[in-house]
């Protein structure tokens, strides 16, 4: 049985069934009891295993296949008509190509499975931000991640109606063939086509390939964005709160900053910090002329390892229920799970990620790092009040960040838009070469979009450019943070976690209009008396000053690996990029 009568759906779906050719089709009503049958199908195959109902109600642990425990950049393709609007920073394939390739494989894929159809919203259903798309999986795991993370079911159709407007996804994980794993996606269609992989960032269709690699391309074409962002509220003791989009690259401490936990001396005051989303942010420009953000998705794919009562609580507590844990420990003694970094005692009597009996004296590690939670976001403590609102939350700031040790001060705000989108593109992150104390690589990360825009990087660029001159005045402004600035012994200098939140104070204050800031070659820095160390024992304004100073030669070197990272744009870099970096340059002299 069908759930919507849309001809576009019904068409596409018929190709796609007469292609794969599954012994059954089952359409997902979003149900809870469709669910449970769902789950109770998967338990009895081993698939997923029940967890102790009184400690973890609800939960579920899975293993993907030991060769599949991550997104595959190299197996990942935007198939658009012509590869030069794939850009030279995404894996191009011609569509007819991949089309040709990839049928090839999903031809009987899966004969003697069932094929689950999922229709599903990215963003609050109804809401004008949110899009729709349907994904035909032959995985319940998807299914059941995807009940987490979308907002899935009947009412999906509903809200569509008869519109074509709706993203196609095609998920088998065939054979796992890790020769034949592909990602691809063809933004001119609305349509992802996945095979041969079972992780979730490879198979949740909705998460990054539509979210972001799909929702760029719709942006850019129908005048929005879609970025790789947390958004949260900050709320001061009057009850105010302002909202802040902010985009940092992996292992920056992202999730911990959406899910902020104010130092005592803010809570003491009544200022609160709300977590609207911890990954993606879907931005348009409102009825009022300024930037409102949604979150598209409705749960939390989260890193496992690290996570624990001390860096990230919200996060911790967020799993407690309703959750799906991916190749983290299995204790057996009281049937929960572990990982590294949870706690300091790992269990004794326990099965590893790859599904074996594990030893934590063994030195080999109990979970995989790339281990993942996914749960639902009404779980976490501090989720905010607009979290289903479907007009979204008006945007004071858009920050961006990276890791480096010496170059980039704590905090310095851009001149204007066009060089907060100059600050944004040469966004990086440095790996640190611990053994001998050297700085690694510079890895340029722009807007943390790299591994994630739809379309070339050149146009992504002109497009932030657009919807500033679209924005005029009612602009949010743009800041550069940096939590990892490092002494010469290479220990990390600021507090970070919720410490950060002095600099996000210092942030909303400057929007304001209530502190002022020294001009520097690259932005405004603060004046180290209007960022609050109130009650940071051991921590100096001598030290504060140190990381807000901006080295010159150190901007100098810099120069050089903006340059060599343009260069691979050549004309499709907008001119407005080109005339800041000259800018900079002159300010450095």
């Amino acid at each position: 049985m069908t759930l919507t009568k849309n001809k576009h759906v019904l068409t596409w779906v018929d190709e796609m069934i007469a292609l794969v050719k599954p012994d059954e089709v089952v359409w997902i009503d979003g149900s809870e009891e469709q669910l449970e049958e769902l789950r109770k199908q998967a338990m009895s195959t081993g698939e997923i295993i029940k967890l102790n109902e009184e400690k973890l109600p609800g939960c579920y642990l899975h293993r993907t296949d030991p060769n599949d425990v991550a997104r595959v950049e190299h197996r990942t393709f935007i198939c658009s008509r012509k590869e030069e609007d794939a850009g030279p920073t995404n894996n191009w394939m011609d569509p007819q190509e991949a089309y040709t390739k990839l049928g090839k494989i999903f031809d009987g894929a899966m004969k003697g499975r069932t094929a689950y159809i999922i229709p599903y919203s990215m963003g609050p259903i109804g809401s004008p931000f949110s899009k729709a798309g349907v994904e035909i999986t032959d995985s319940i795991y998807v299914v059941l991640n995807m009940g987490i993370m979308t907002r899935m079911g009947k009412e999906v159709f509903e809200a569509l109606g008869d519109s074509n407007d709706f993203v196609r996804g095609l998920h088998s994980k065939a054979t796992l063939d890790e020769e034949n794993k592909y990602i691809c996606h063809f933004p001119e269609d609305n349509t992802i086509w996945s095979v041969n992989s079972g992780y979730g960032g490879n198979v949740l269709l909705g998460k990054k390939c539509f979210a972001l690699r799909i929702a760029s391309y719709q942006g850019k074409n129908e005048g929005w964005m879609a970025e790789h962002m947390l958004i949260l509220g900050v709320e001061n003791p009057q009850g105010e709160v302002k909202y802040i989009a902010a985009a940092f690259p992996s292992a920056c401490g992202k999730t911990n900053l959406a899910m902020l936990i104010p130092p005592e001396i803010y809570r003491e005051k009544g200022y609160k910090v709300w977590c609207v989303g911890d990954d993606i942010a879907w931005i348009r420009i409102g009825p009022d002329g300024r930037l409102w953000a949604v979150n598209p998705e409705n749960g939390f794919f989260g890193v496992a390892p690290g996570t624990n009562e001390k860096s990230n609580p919200n996060a911790l507590a967020s799993t407690r229920q309703g959750t799906i844990f991916t190749n983290v420990v299995h204790n057996l003694d009281d049937n929960t799970v572990w990982w590294e970094g949870l706690d300091k005692n790992p269990p004794t009597n326990a099965i590893d990620w790859k599904g074996d009996k594990w030893d934590p004296a063994s030195g080999t590690k109990g979970a995989h790092p790339n281990s993942r939670f996914t749960a639902p976001a009404k779980n976490c403590p501090c989720i905010s009040s607009e979290f289903d609102n479907g007009k979204g939350v008006p945007l004071t700031a858009i920050v961006f960040g990276g890791r480096r040790a010496k170059t980039a001060p704590l905090v310095y705000q851009s001149r204007d838009w066009e060089n907060g989108v100059f600050v944004g593109s040469i966004m990086a992150s440095e790996t640190t070469a611990a053994a001998t104390g050297a700085v690694g690589v510079v890895r340029r990360d722009p807007m943390a979009m790299l591994p994630f825009c739809g379309y070339h990087m050149g146009d992504y660029w002109k497009h932030w450019i657009e919807m500033g001159e679209k924005l005029g005045d009612k602009a949010p402004k743009i800041f550069n943070v940096n939590w990892f600035r490092t002494d010469d012994e290479g220990h990390f200098i600021w507090p970070g976690f919720g410490d950060n939140l002095r600099v996000l104070e210092w942030i909303i204050n400057r929007c304001e209009g209530k502190v002022d800031a020294k001009e520097t070659a690259i932005g405004y820095v603060p004046n180290a008396d209007d960022i609050n160390i109130e009650g940071l024992d051991g921590f100096t304004k001598d030290q504060l000053e140190g990381i807000l100073e901006v080295d010159k030669d150190l901007w100098k070197n810099e120069i050089a690996g903006i340059e060599e990272f343009y260069a691979k744009f050549g004309d499709k870099l907008p001119k407005e990029l080109a005339k800041e970096l000259d800018t900079l340059k002159n300010n450095l002299k």
